[in-house]
């Protein structure tokens, strides 16, 4: 595409109606269809609120949002993975959680996912002001190009007379009076006080040990990347927290802000540890001094064998912070999403969010795996409860056939078993070395994150009940109806034998493949079982590849990440402006004789195969 042209022929497709039976979110009460918003440049983002690269999504495009106020509307299309996002409710939970300042479609049901025959969360598709699907883009790091693509639409549908400014659709909910809103994290003090992560509003609040008296707190209260006093520091969604060990400071996972804080107790001194304040990229370091390395959505740590590990959910592994040298570096993940164990070096992990040290292990909440997890101090990794990304539910039992719905938090206990904030199912479970056995302590909490022991109760922070819930140690397990889920997202059809993998690229308008280091692209493709791909496993720089399925295997899920680097395409520039596009798909397939023999995955950009429409 010549960036000069004043009005560049796009592949058009005609954008099907916006459908979702939970309706609309942020519109005081409106109902909206694609004729109410005809002129405008419409920039739909198919998200889930488990998905840690949806959320970074909704970070990049605060700044294209706020510029282009008057010409675009972004919409959300809120498309769950598990059955708990499917709730109306926790999607109006979310959407204020995020702050997410645009409207939302709640599409329970994936219907209008469907019609736009999304593959990933996220994934983002621009409407232009006449109603046609001009772009699509899965994954993050798209944002400079979607900006670019909106300039050009403003001028050219200006000068055709098509676009329409004014004011958008959204209408702000009303602020609700608690004392939290949506606390993510709490640690207990030497003082017997609490400190919580008060993350919608980007405080941290120091409460009495009643667990419900304000003490004091730290942070402007709005979202803000600034050191200093508790009356001037800022946070963005702030969430872990740990003491370090002379227990006069506290380490904070600063999440949005990609950054490890530290909070002097004494005075309320806040500064930064870790982090630079920009998202870790493929091809950044992973490790060295702390305050030179990107980080990305740290959401929990712990002091396990003298360092702060790192839940770095961002992607998908753990870091370890050493407090002696001010160093960081990566301890264990390989940046793929999935359930591996093993050597820290080679194993997988999927949004780790929940930490708990003791004195041999450090257990982990795996969210996305719907997992229990735990490292050894030779560092090799292990599971205790899970079995990937697509299946998870409430079963106690043997925890080999146990099931957990994206649980948050872990909290080691006394007797060496291990306390399990399952956030979906609104539970509190437990798992129990000793036996290998699955159990419930508590139901009926709603949305808990993580839990702290105090004396014999456990305070359970209830994130969407915007409190801390004190517990009493049952010495018998709750009972409950065990159930099973599959992710809703229905398989793909694909024939046995060859299967062409697609994955399309096309580098934004003005901008080239980054090729003066060498290839520019990356493609990484494995499966679960591994037995299902005969051929086309492994790593290699060509975007598409011929794959071969053993049609002895029914169904199964093929994982694709791939990654390409493109610059500004200016040979007057010395030093281009560079960006990374990056995705992760696991795609649910199914061998059907008659099935597709092509499996295209859209990365940047419009599929070929796709016939153009001017209906």
């Amino acid at each position: 595409m010549n960036a000069a042209s004043p009005a560049p022929r796009r592949a058009r497709v005609r954008a099907p109606e916006l459908v979702g039976k939970g309706g609309w979110l942020n519109t005081g009460g409106q109902q909206y269809s694609l004729a109410d918003l005809r002129g405008r440049i419409v920039i739909l983002d198919f998200w889930t609120f488990c998905c840690i690269n949806c959320l970074h999504v909704l970070d990049e495009l605060r700044e294209l949002e706020e510029k282009h106020r008057d010409t675009v509307v972004i919409i959300g299309v809120h498309s769950p993975k598990f059955v708990h996002e499917a709730e109306h409710q926790a999607v109006v939970d979310a959407v204020e959680r995020y702050g997410v300042e645009h409207p939302v479609l709640d599409d329970p049901e994936l219907a209008t996912w469907k019609q736009y025959a999304v593959r990933a969360w996220p994934t983002l598709v621009v409407i232009d002001p006449e109603g046609y699907v001009v772009a699509q883009h899965a994954g993050e790091g798209h944002a400079h190009a979607i900006e670019r693509l909106v300039t050009e639409l403003e001028a050219e549908h200006e000068a055709k007379g098509t676009l329409r400014r004014g004011d958008g659709p959204y209408v702000a909910p009303e602020p609700q009076p608690t004392s939290l809103r949506f606390p993510g994290k709490a640690l207990l003090l030497p003082s017997g006080n609490f400190l919580v992560s008060d993350t919608t509003r980007h405080q941290l609040v120091e409460l009495d040990a009643d667990g419900e008296t304000v003490v004091r707190r730290i942070g402007t209260g709005g979202r803000g990347f600034a050191d200093g006093s508790a009356e001037d520091a800022s946070f963005s969604e702030p969430q872990g927290l740990a003491l370090l060990e002379d227990g006069a400071a506290v380490v904070v996972a600063d999440t949005v802000n990609h950054a490890l804080r530290r909070l002097d107790l004494g005075t309320g001194e806040v500064t930064t540890l870790a982090g630079t304040g920009k998202q870790w990229w493929q091809g950044s370091p992973t490790s060295g001094p702390a305050r030179e390395v990107d980080l990305s959505s740290p959401w929990d740590v712990a002091v396990f064998g003298g360092k702060v590990w790192i839940a770095m959910a961002g992607v998908h592994q753990l870091w370890a912070y050493d407090p002696a040298d001010g160093t960081v570096a990566v301890t264990a993940g390989t940046t793929n999403e999935g359930l591996v164990d093993g050597p820290g070096a080679e194993a997988w992990f999927a949004q780790p969010s929940g930490l708990a040290a003791t004195a041999d292990r450090l257990w982990l909440a795996d969210s996305e795996t719907s997992a229990l997890r735990w490292v050894d101090l030779d560092g090799s990794v292990h599971t205790a409860v899970g079995t990937g990304l697509f299946d998870f539910g409430h079963r106690d039992g043997a925890a080999e056939q146990a099931l957990l719905q994206h649980p948050l938090g872990v909290t080691a206990l006394p007797d060496g078993s291990v306390a399990v904030a399952d956030t979906y199912n609104h539970a509190l479970r437990r798992y129990d070395p000793a036996t290998g056995e699955v159990t419930t302590l508590a139901t009926d909490l709603r949305e808990p994150s993580d839990a702290v022991l105090v004396g014999e109760d456990i305070v359970v922070v209830e994130s969407a009940r915007h409190r801390l819930t004190r517990l009493r140690l049952p010495e018998e397990a709750v009972r409950v109806e065990s159930v099973a889920h599959r992710t809703q997202r229905a398989a793909t059809e694909v024939a046995p034998g060859a299967l062409r993998l697609d994955v399309i690229f096309q580098a934004p308008a003005g901008q080239k493949l980054d090729t003066r280091y060498g290839p520019s692209t990356r493609l990484l493709v494995s499966s679960t079982p591994p037995e299902l791909l005969l051929k086309g496993e492994g790593a290699d720089t060509d975007l598409s590849r011929t794959l071969e399925l053993d049609p002895r295997i029914t169904e199964g899920v093929l994982h694709v990440s791939a990654m390409a680097a493109s610059c500004d395409d200016d040979p007057a520039n010395e030093y281009p402006a560079c960006h990374v596009h990056q995705q992760d798909w696991g795609v649910p397939v199914r061998l059907t004789e008659g099935g597709a023999d092509r499996l295209p995955l859209v990365l940047a950009g419009m599929d070929e195969g796709q016939p153009d429409s001017t209906d």
